[in-house]
């Protein structure tokens, strides 16, 4: 269902090719698949049907009342704060996108898997174009989630790593290795 959803989302699409277009269909496809609510979290309901409407013509999709704030206990606001602050000049689409990868950012699989795009490397041009400041921090090409997940830690003054390089770290391996996924491999879904 999940490439089905991306697939029809693209079809209708006034920017098919459009890399932010892409990020929000897989994304919408995502949460609908895994009955996730709202769809694109923190983005009130005018906003979402404006993206709709700008993106998706014709296409018929409530975002679903917000979640309360004060009812979970994540990072979904300090994320999209940081992406919002590196997402310069900010516009209505880096906005909605901001939303985009914070909501996904939220789910426990890979980063690039839960905005539905087809490849870890789709989601790095991602970065680079709409977040050029946040990716070029990137040096190591470490994974995205954990990238923003160190950001966050820095900005607190937390130094997650138990050793003084992170080519020294035992963790290593699950911070720059290869990722791999269960999910029906999004190269042949979307």
């Amino acid at each position: 269902m999940f490439g089905r959803c991306t697939s029809e989302l693209l079809r209708v699409s006034r920017f098919p090719g459009d890399l932010r277009t892409i990020a929000f269909a897989g994304t919408i496809a995502r949460a609908i698949e895994l009955n996730r609510s709202p769809l694109i979290r923190g983005l009130p309901e005018e906003r979402f049907q404006r993206l709709m409407r700008t993106c998706f013509p014709g296409v018929s999709l409530r975002n679903a009342a917000p979640v309360p704030t004060s009812t979970i206990a994540d990072e979904f606001e300090d994320i999209l704060s940081l992406l919002i602050e590196h997402c310069t000049p900010i516009d209505e689409a880096k906005d909605w996108l901001s939303h985009c990868v914070a909501s996904a950012a939220m789910a426990e699989g890979h980063l690039w898997v839960e905005m539905g795009l087809p490849s870890r490397a789709v989601l790095s041009s991602l970065f680079a174009l709409y977040f050029p400041v946040l990716a070029s921090g990137n040096t190591g090409n470490m994974r995205w989630k954990k990238y923003l997940y160190r950001k966050l830690c820095e900005r607190a003054g937390i130094h997650a790593c138990r050793a003084p390089r992170c080519a020294d770290c035992m963790d290593y391996a699950a911070c720059f290795g290869v990722e791999e996924t269960n999910v029906r491999t999004a190269a042949g879904e979307n």
